[in-house]
């Protein structure tokens, strides 16, 4: 005889269909009324149905389906009425397209097992899919009794009706959820609609006026009814209302926005505008309420083509009170800013950050701003109070490096890099974490650290190896060392690829060609730098005197190491190779 090992969930799982198989031993309880007799099985039979059910669930979790709807249909075998097994191989034959097989199959379930709300309500579902909605209407009904708990069938049964514009049927059956639920507002405003549908709008204003009085304190059910007033034209009804509430509530948002409204609507705009006033400068007010008011003010003199004075000047009245967030100013920026006011824009967004410190783009923007005007201690001041309130913002740290070694700190800058590569994460872009070490190569350069500086431009060719940046910074360095050329050459000759237009780029690979003694090659290359600007550095325009001379070019080189002293050139020897007419290395 074949043993079965069970674990605990294949324990649970046969404790579930015992109870849920929807089979009758010998013996067993009396059917319920107008459910079909189920088969009668033996023991024996009763165990096989049990097993073949149960190894088909645990072969439909591994994802073995053929077998697991094999091992269903020897479960119905045995018993046609299994409810379990019955719907399980409805999904199968919904999978496999074959719709009327599963449909009958879901169909005997419920038939089988009425008490299972989920056999019923996919039941339900299926029904609507295939448009058959008596049917899905007789069984949403019929749930509606037999789970008086559920609020789902009455749902089903409220988008149907909806769908088949039987809007009597839809007004009875918010009706039940009103029981069900109590009167609320989304009820009452759906039956609103649906009586107006039916061109029933004495009932449809009746509906609102019983949601005000049933709850006669909430206010905001009143503000809704004057609303509602507005929107079908009983202006004076609406008027009414919000004054009303204004009166018991003087400083109810909602209701003197909707009065505004109304001013604006009936053209008097004197009066929108004062208390458009009333609301925005109301201390009272929340926030959240005055933003979204400013929004749609700022959105609808927009649509307008009015002038922006007006916006302006109330931004400005609003921002004269003290502000308990940052979003209000933080919409006057935007708007500045949209209106290519950069100038004004930035004292907002200081005081954007005098209340939030933490507001990224404020300070991102203001730093944006310092960078294009070169000011580095503007830059400075923004960055290290970042790093403080923002410490996971690596762009923060990028930036103030930079700044530092501006302001030869150079120290400060690598403390910088260092304690923002401890805050990578498996997140951080590798771009940026090459940049860092980059930065702190160019530094422990400037620091005579080659070792340091060699070790950290290979980190950041690690990170990043088409960083073209801390290519050209390595190649050149090893270059002046006349160390590893074949290295710099390789390096060097990728960033002329990535750039060929770049002087500098170029430079560097023609002076490694120069060092390695190709000097017809180096002088192609110097000569496209000089052609890009290179002429301006009065480092290129040495080379390029270097590199004349070593063709052959001795007038050529006199002329570009003369315009190279008279860039201010620092070099050395420079002013011996003009006395001396020859090149001289450093």
């Amino acid at each position: 005889m074949m043993k079965i090992r069970f674990n605990i969930l294949s324990l649970f799982l046969l404790c579930a269909l015992l109870v849920s198989c929807g089979t009758s031993r010998q013996g067993g309880k009396k059917q319920r009324k107008g459910v079909k007799t189920q088969v009668v099985l033996t023991p024996e039979q009763q165990r096989k149905c049990d097993y073949f059910f149960l190894e088909a669930s645990r072969l439909k979790m591994q994802n073995d389906y053929g077998a697991a709807f094999d091992l269903l249909q020897h479960c119905l075998s045995i018993n046609p009425n299994a409810s379990s097994a019955l719907y399980e191989i409805s999904q199968y034959y919904m999978f496999l397209k074959q719709v009327p097989q599963g449909q009958a199959a879901l169909e005997k379930a419920v038939e089988n097992d009425p008490d299972n709300y989920w056999y019923s309500q996919g039941l339900a579902s299926l029904y609507q899919q295939q448009n058959e909605m008596q049917k899905a209407t007789d069984l949403l009904e019929s749930m509606v009794t037999r789970f008086p708990d559920k609020m789902d069938a009455l749902y089903g049964l409220l988008e149907i009706y909806n769908r088949l514009e039987e809007y009597d049927n839809v007004i009875t059956t918010l009706n039940r959820l009103e029981e069900k639920m109590g009167k609320n507002e989304q009820l009452s405003m759906e039956k609103f609609r649906i009586y107006l549908q039916m061109k029933d709008n004495q009932s449809a204003f009746r509906e609102i006026e019983s949601l005000v009085e049933e709850y006669p304190m909430d206010m905001r059910y009143q503000v809704v009814l004057g609303d509602v007033y507005m929107q079908n034209g009983k202006k004076d009804e609406a008027y009414n209302m919000y004054k009303k509430v204004l009166a018991t509530e003087p400083d109810n948002a909602m209701a003197m926005y909707s009065l505004a409204s109304y001013y604006e609507q009936t053209g008097q705009k004197e009066l929108y505008e004062q208390q458009l006033d009333t609301l925005l400068l109301n201390k009272k007010v929340p926030s959240d309420t005055k933003l979204n008011v400013m929004r749609q003010f700022v959105v609808e003199n927009e649509r307008a083509g009015k002038d922006s004075t007006r916006v302006i000047t109330l931004f400005d009245r609003i921002l004269e009170q003290d502000q308990d967030d940052a979003q209000m100013p933080m919409l006057y920026a935007q708007y500045l800013l949209s209106k290519g006011m950069n100038k004004e824009t930035m004292p907002v967004l200081e005081q954007v950050l005098d209340i939030d410190p933490t507001n990224t783009a404020a300070r991102m923007t203001l730093l944006g701003e310092a960078v294009r005007k070169e000011d580095y201690k503007e830059v400075i001041r923004l960055c290290e109070a970042g790093v403080e309130s923002n410490p996971d913002m690596l762009e923060f740290y990028f930036y103030l490096a930079i700044a530092y070694n501006q302001a030869e700190r150079a120290d400060d800058a690598l403390a910088v890099c260092q304690k923002a590569l401890g805050n990578i994460t498996e997140k951080s872009k590798k771009e940026v974490v090459s940049d860092f070490y980059a930065i702190m190569g160019d530094i422990y350069h400037t620091k005579k650290m080659n070792a340091e500086a060699y070790a950290a431009y290979d980190s950041a060719l690690v990170y990043n190896s088409a960083n073209i940046g801390a290519m050209n910074n390595y190649a050149y360095y090893l270059s002046l060392e006349r160390r590893d050329l074949d290295k710099a050459e390789e390096m060097s000759y990728k960033t002329v690829k990535a750039e060929p237009n770049n002087s500098t780029y170029l430079d560097t690979y023609a002076w490694i060609l120069f060092e390695k003694g190709n000097y017809a090659e180096a002088r192609l290359y110097i000569d496209d730098a000089m052609k890009n600007e290179g002429d301006k550095s009065d480092t290129i325009v040495e080379h390029c005197g270097d590199i004349y001379y070593m063709t052959g070019d001795v007038d050529g080189a006199l002329k570009y190491w003369k315009q190279a002293q008279e860039m201010g050139s620092e070099s050395k020897t420079l002013k011996k190779k003009i006395e001396k007419k020859k090149y001289i290395p450093e």
